[in-house]
């Protein structure tokens, strides 16, 4: 086949992807059908059909390439700087988009929004973070941010510093997340001792602490309140503060 012929074919095939995506979004649409697509924002005149089995073939999985880093990327055959860049600016998009879609929306109203975020932004990283969602009096969210990297235990992360970062951002309540690299869902005797300490801290100065999510992996969420162990901690606290 002629140079041209194949340019012509290749540029056919994109197109009628294109075509598919505005009419009925990615419904219909494989991983690799994704992948192919997004290879073409980075090299728009190459055949990207072949990279993107690669990349499915090597990671698993759209979310699995999005998460890759940059230079294992590039160690897949076809896929080049140009590529590896596309596919790490649409998941940085994704991130932002998800983020900020948040702001100002209530809390109790947006769980699953929440839930997407949380998954999205903690369910590939290899070390685990705290992630806060400070919320104001109504419960609307003002802002996510991670405030902590690295193991978390009641000993690494300091209430005060919670506290000060929630009088900053003027909050009445937080939600607070971290992930399980480990892939564990279940919450560890650790981990309901830090949330203990940082409710009770955060009570002091007349915050709520809602909620404590734990990411891993693709997996929805596993939340504290729906378990009944922040009603469990709430209660104990309050036991505490009236016994002082």
């Amino acid at each position: 086949m002629k140079k041209e012929d194949w340019q012509e074919k290749g540029a056919g095939h994109r197109q009628r992807l294109r075509d598919n995506f505005l009419e009925r979004g990615l419904a219909g649409f494989t991983d690799t059908d994704v992948l192919e697509l997004l290879l073409t924002l980075g090299t728009p005149r190459k055949d990207c059909k072949e990279p993107a089995k690669a990349l499915i073939a090597q990671f698993g999985s759209l979310a699995g390439v999005l998460d890759a880093k940059q230079a294992q990327l590039e160690q897949v055959k076809g896929v080049g700087p140009k590529n590896s860049f596309a596919l790490h600016f649409v998941h940085s998009v994704a991130r932002r988009y998800l983020q900020q879609r948040l702001n100002s929306k209530d809390y109790l109203q947006s769980s699953a929004q929440v839930s997407d975020f949380l998954i999205h932004s903690m369910r590939d990283l290899k070390k685990e973070v705290l992630m806060v969602i400070f919320l104001d009096a109504a419960h609307a969210i003002i802002k996510s941010e991670i405030v902590a990297e690295g193991t978390l235990t009641s000993n690494t992360i300091h209430p005060r510093e919670l506290v000060k970062a929630a009088l900053h951002h003027n909050a009445a309540a937080l939600v607070i997340a971290h992930n399980h690299p480990s892939g564990a869902r279940e919450p560890s005797l650790e981990d309901k001792k830090l949330t203990r300490n940082l409710y009770l801290a955060l009570s002091l100065m007349n915050i709520q602490l809602l909620d404590h999510f734990i990411v891993a992996g693709s997996k929805r969420p596993c939340s504290f309140a729906d378990l009944g162990i922040m009603a469990e901690i709430s209660e104990e606290c309050r036991r505490l503060l009236n016994n002082q």
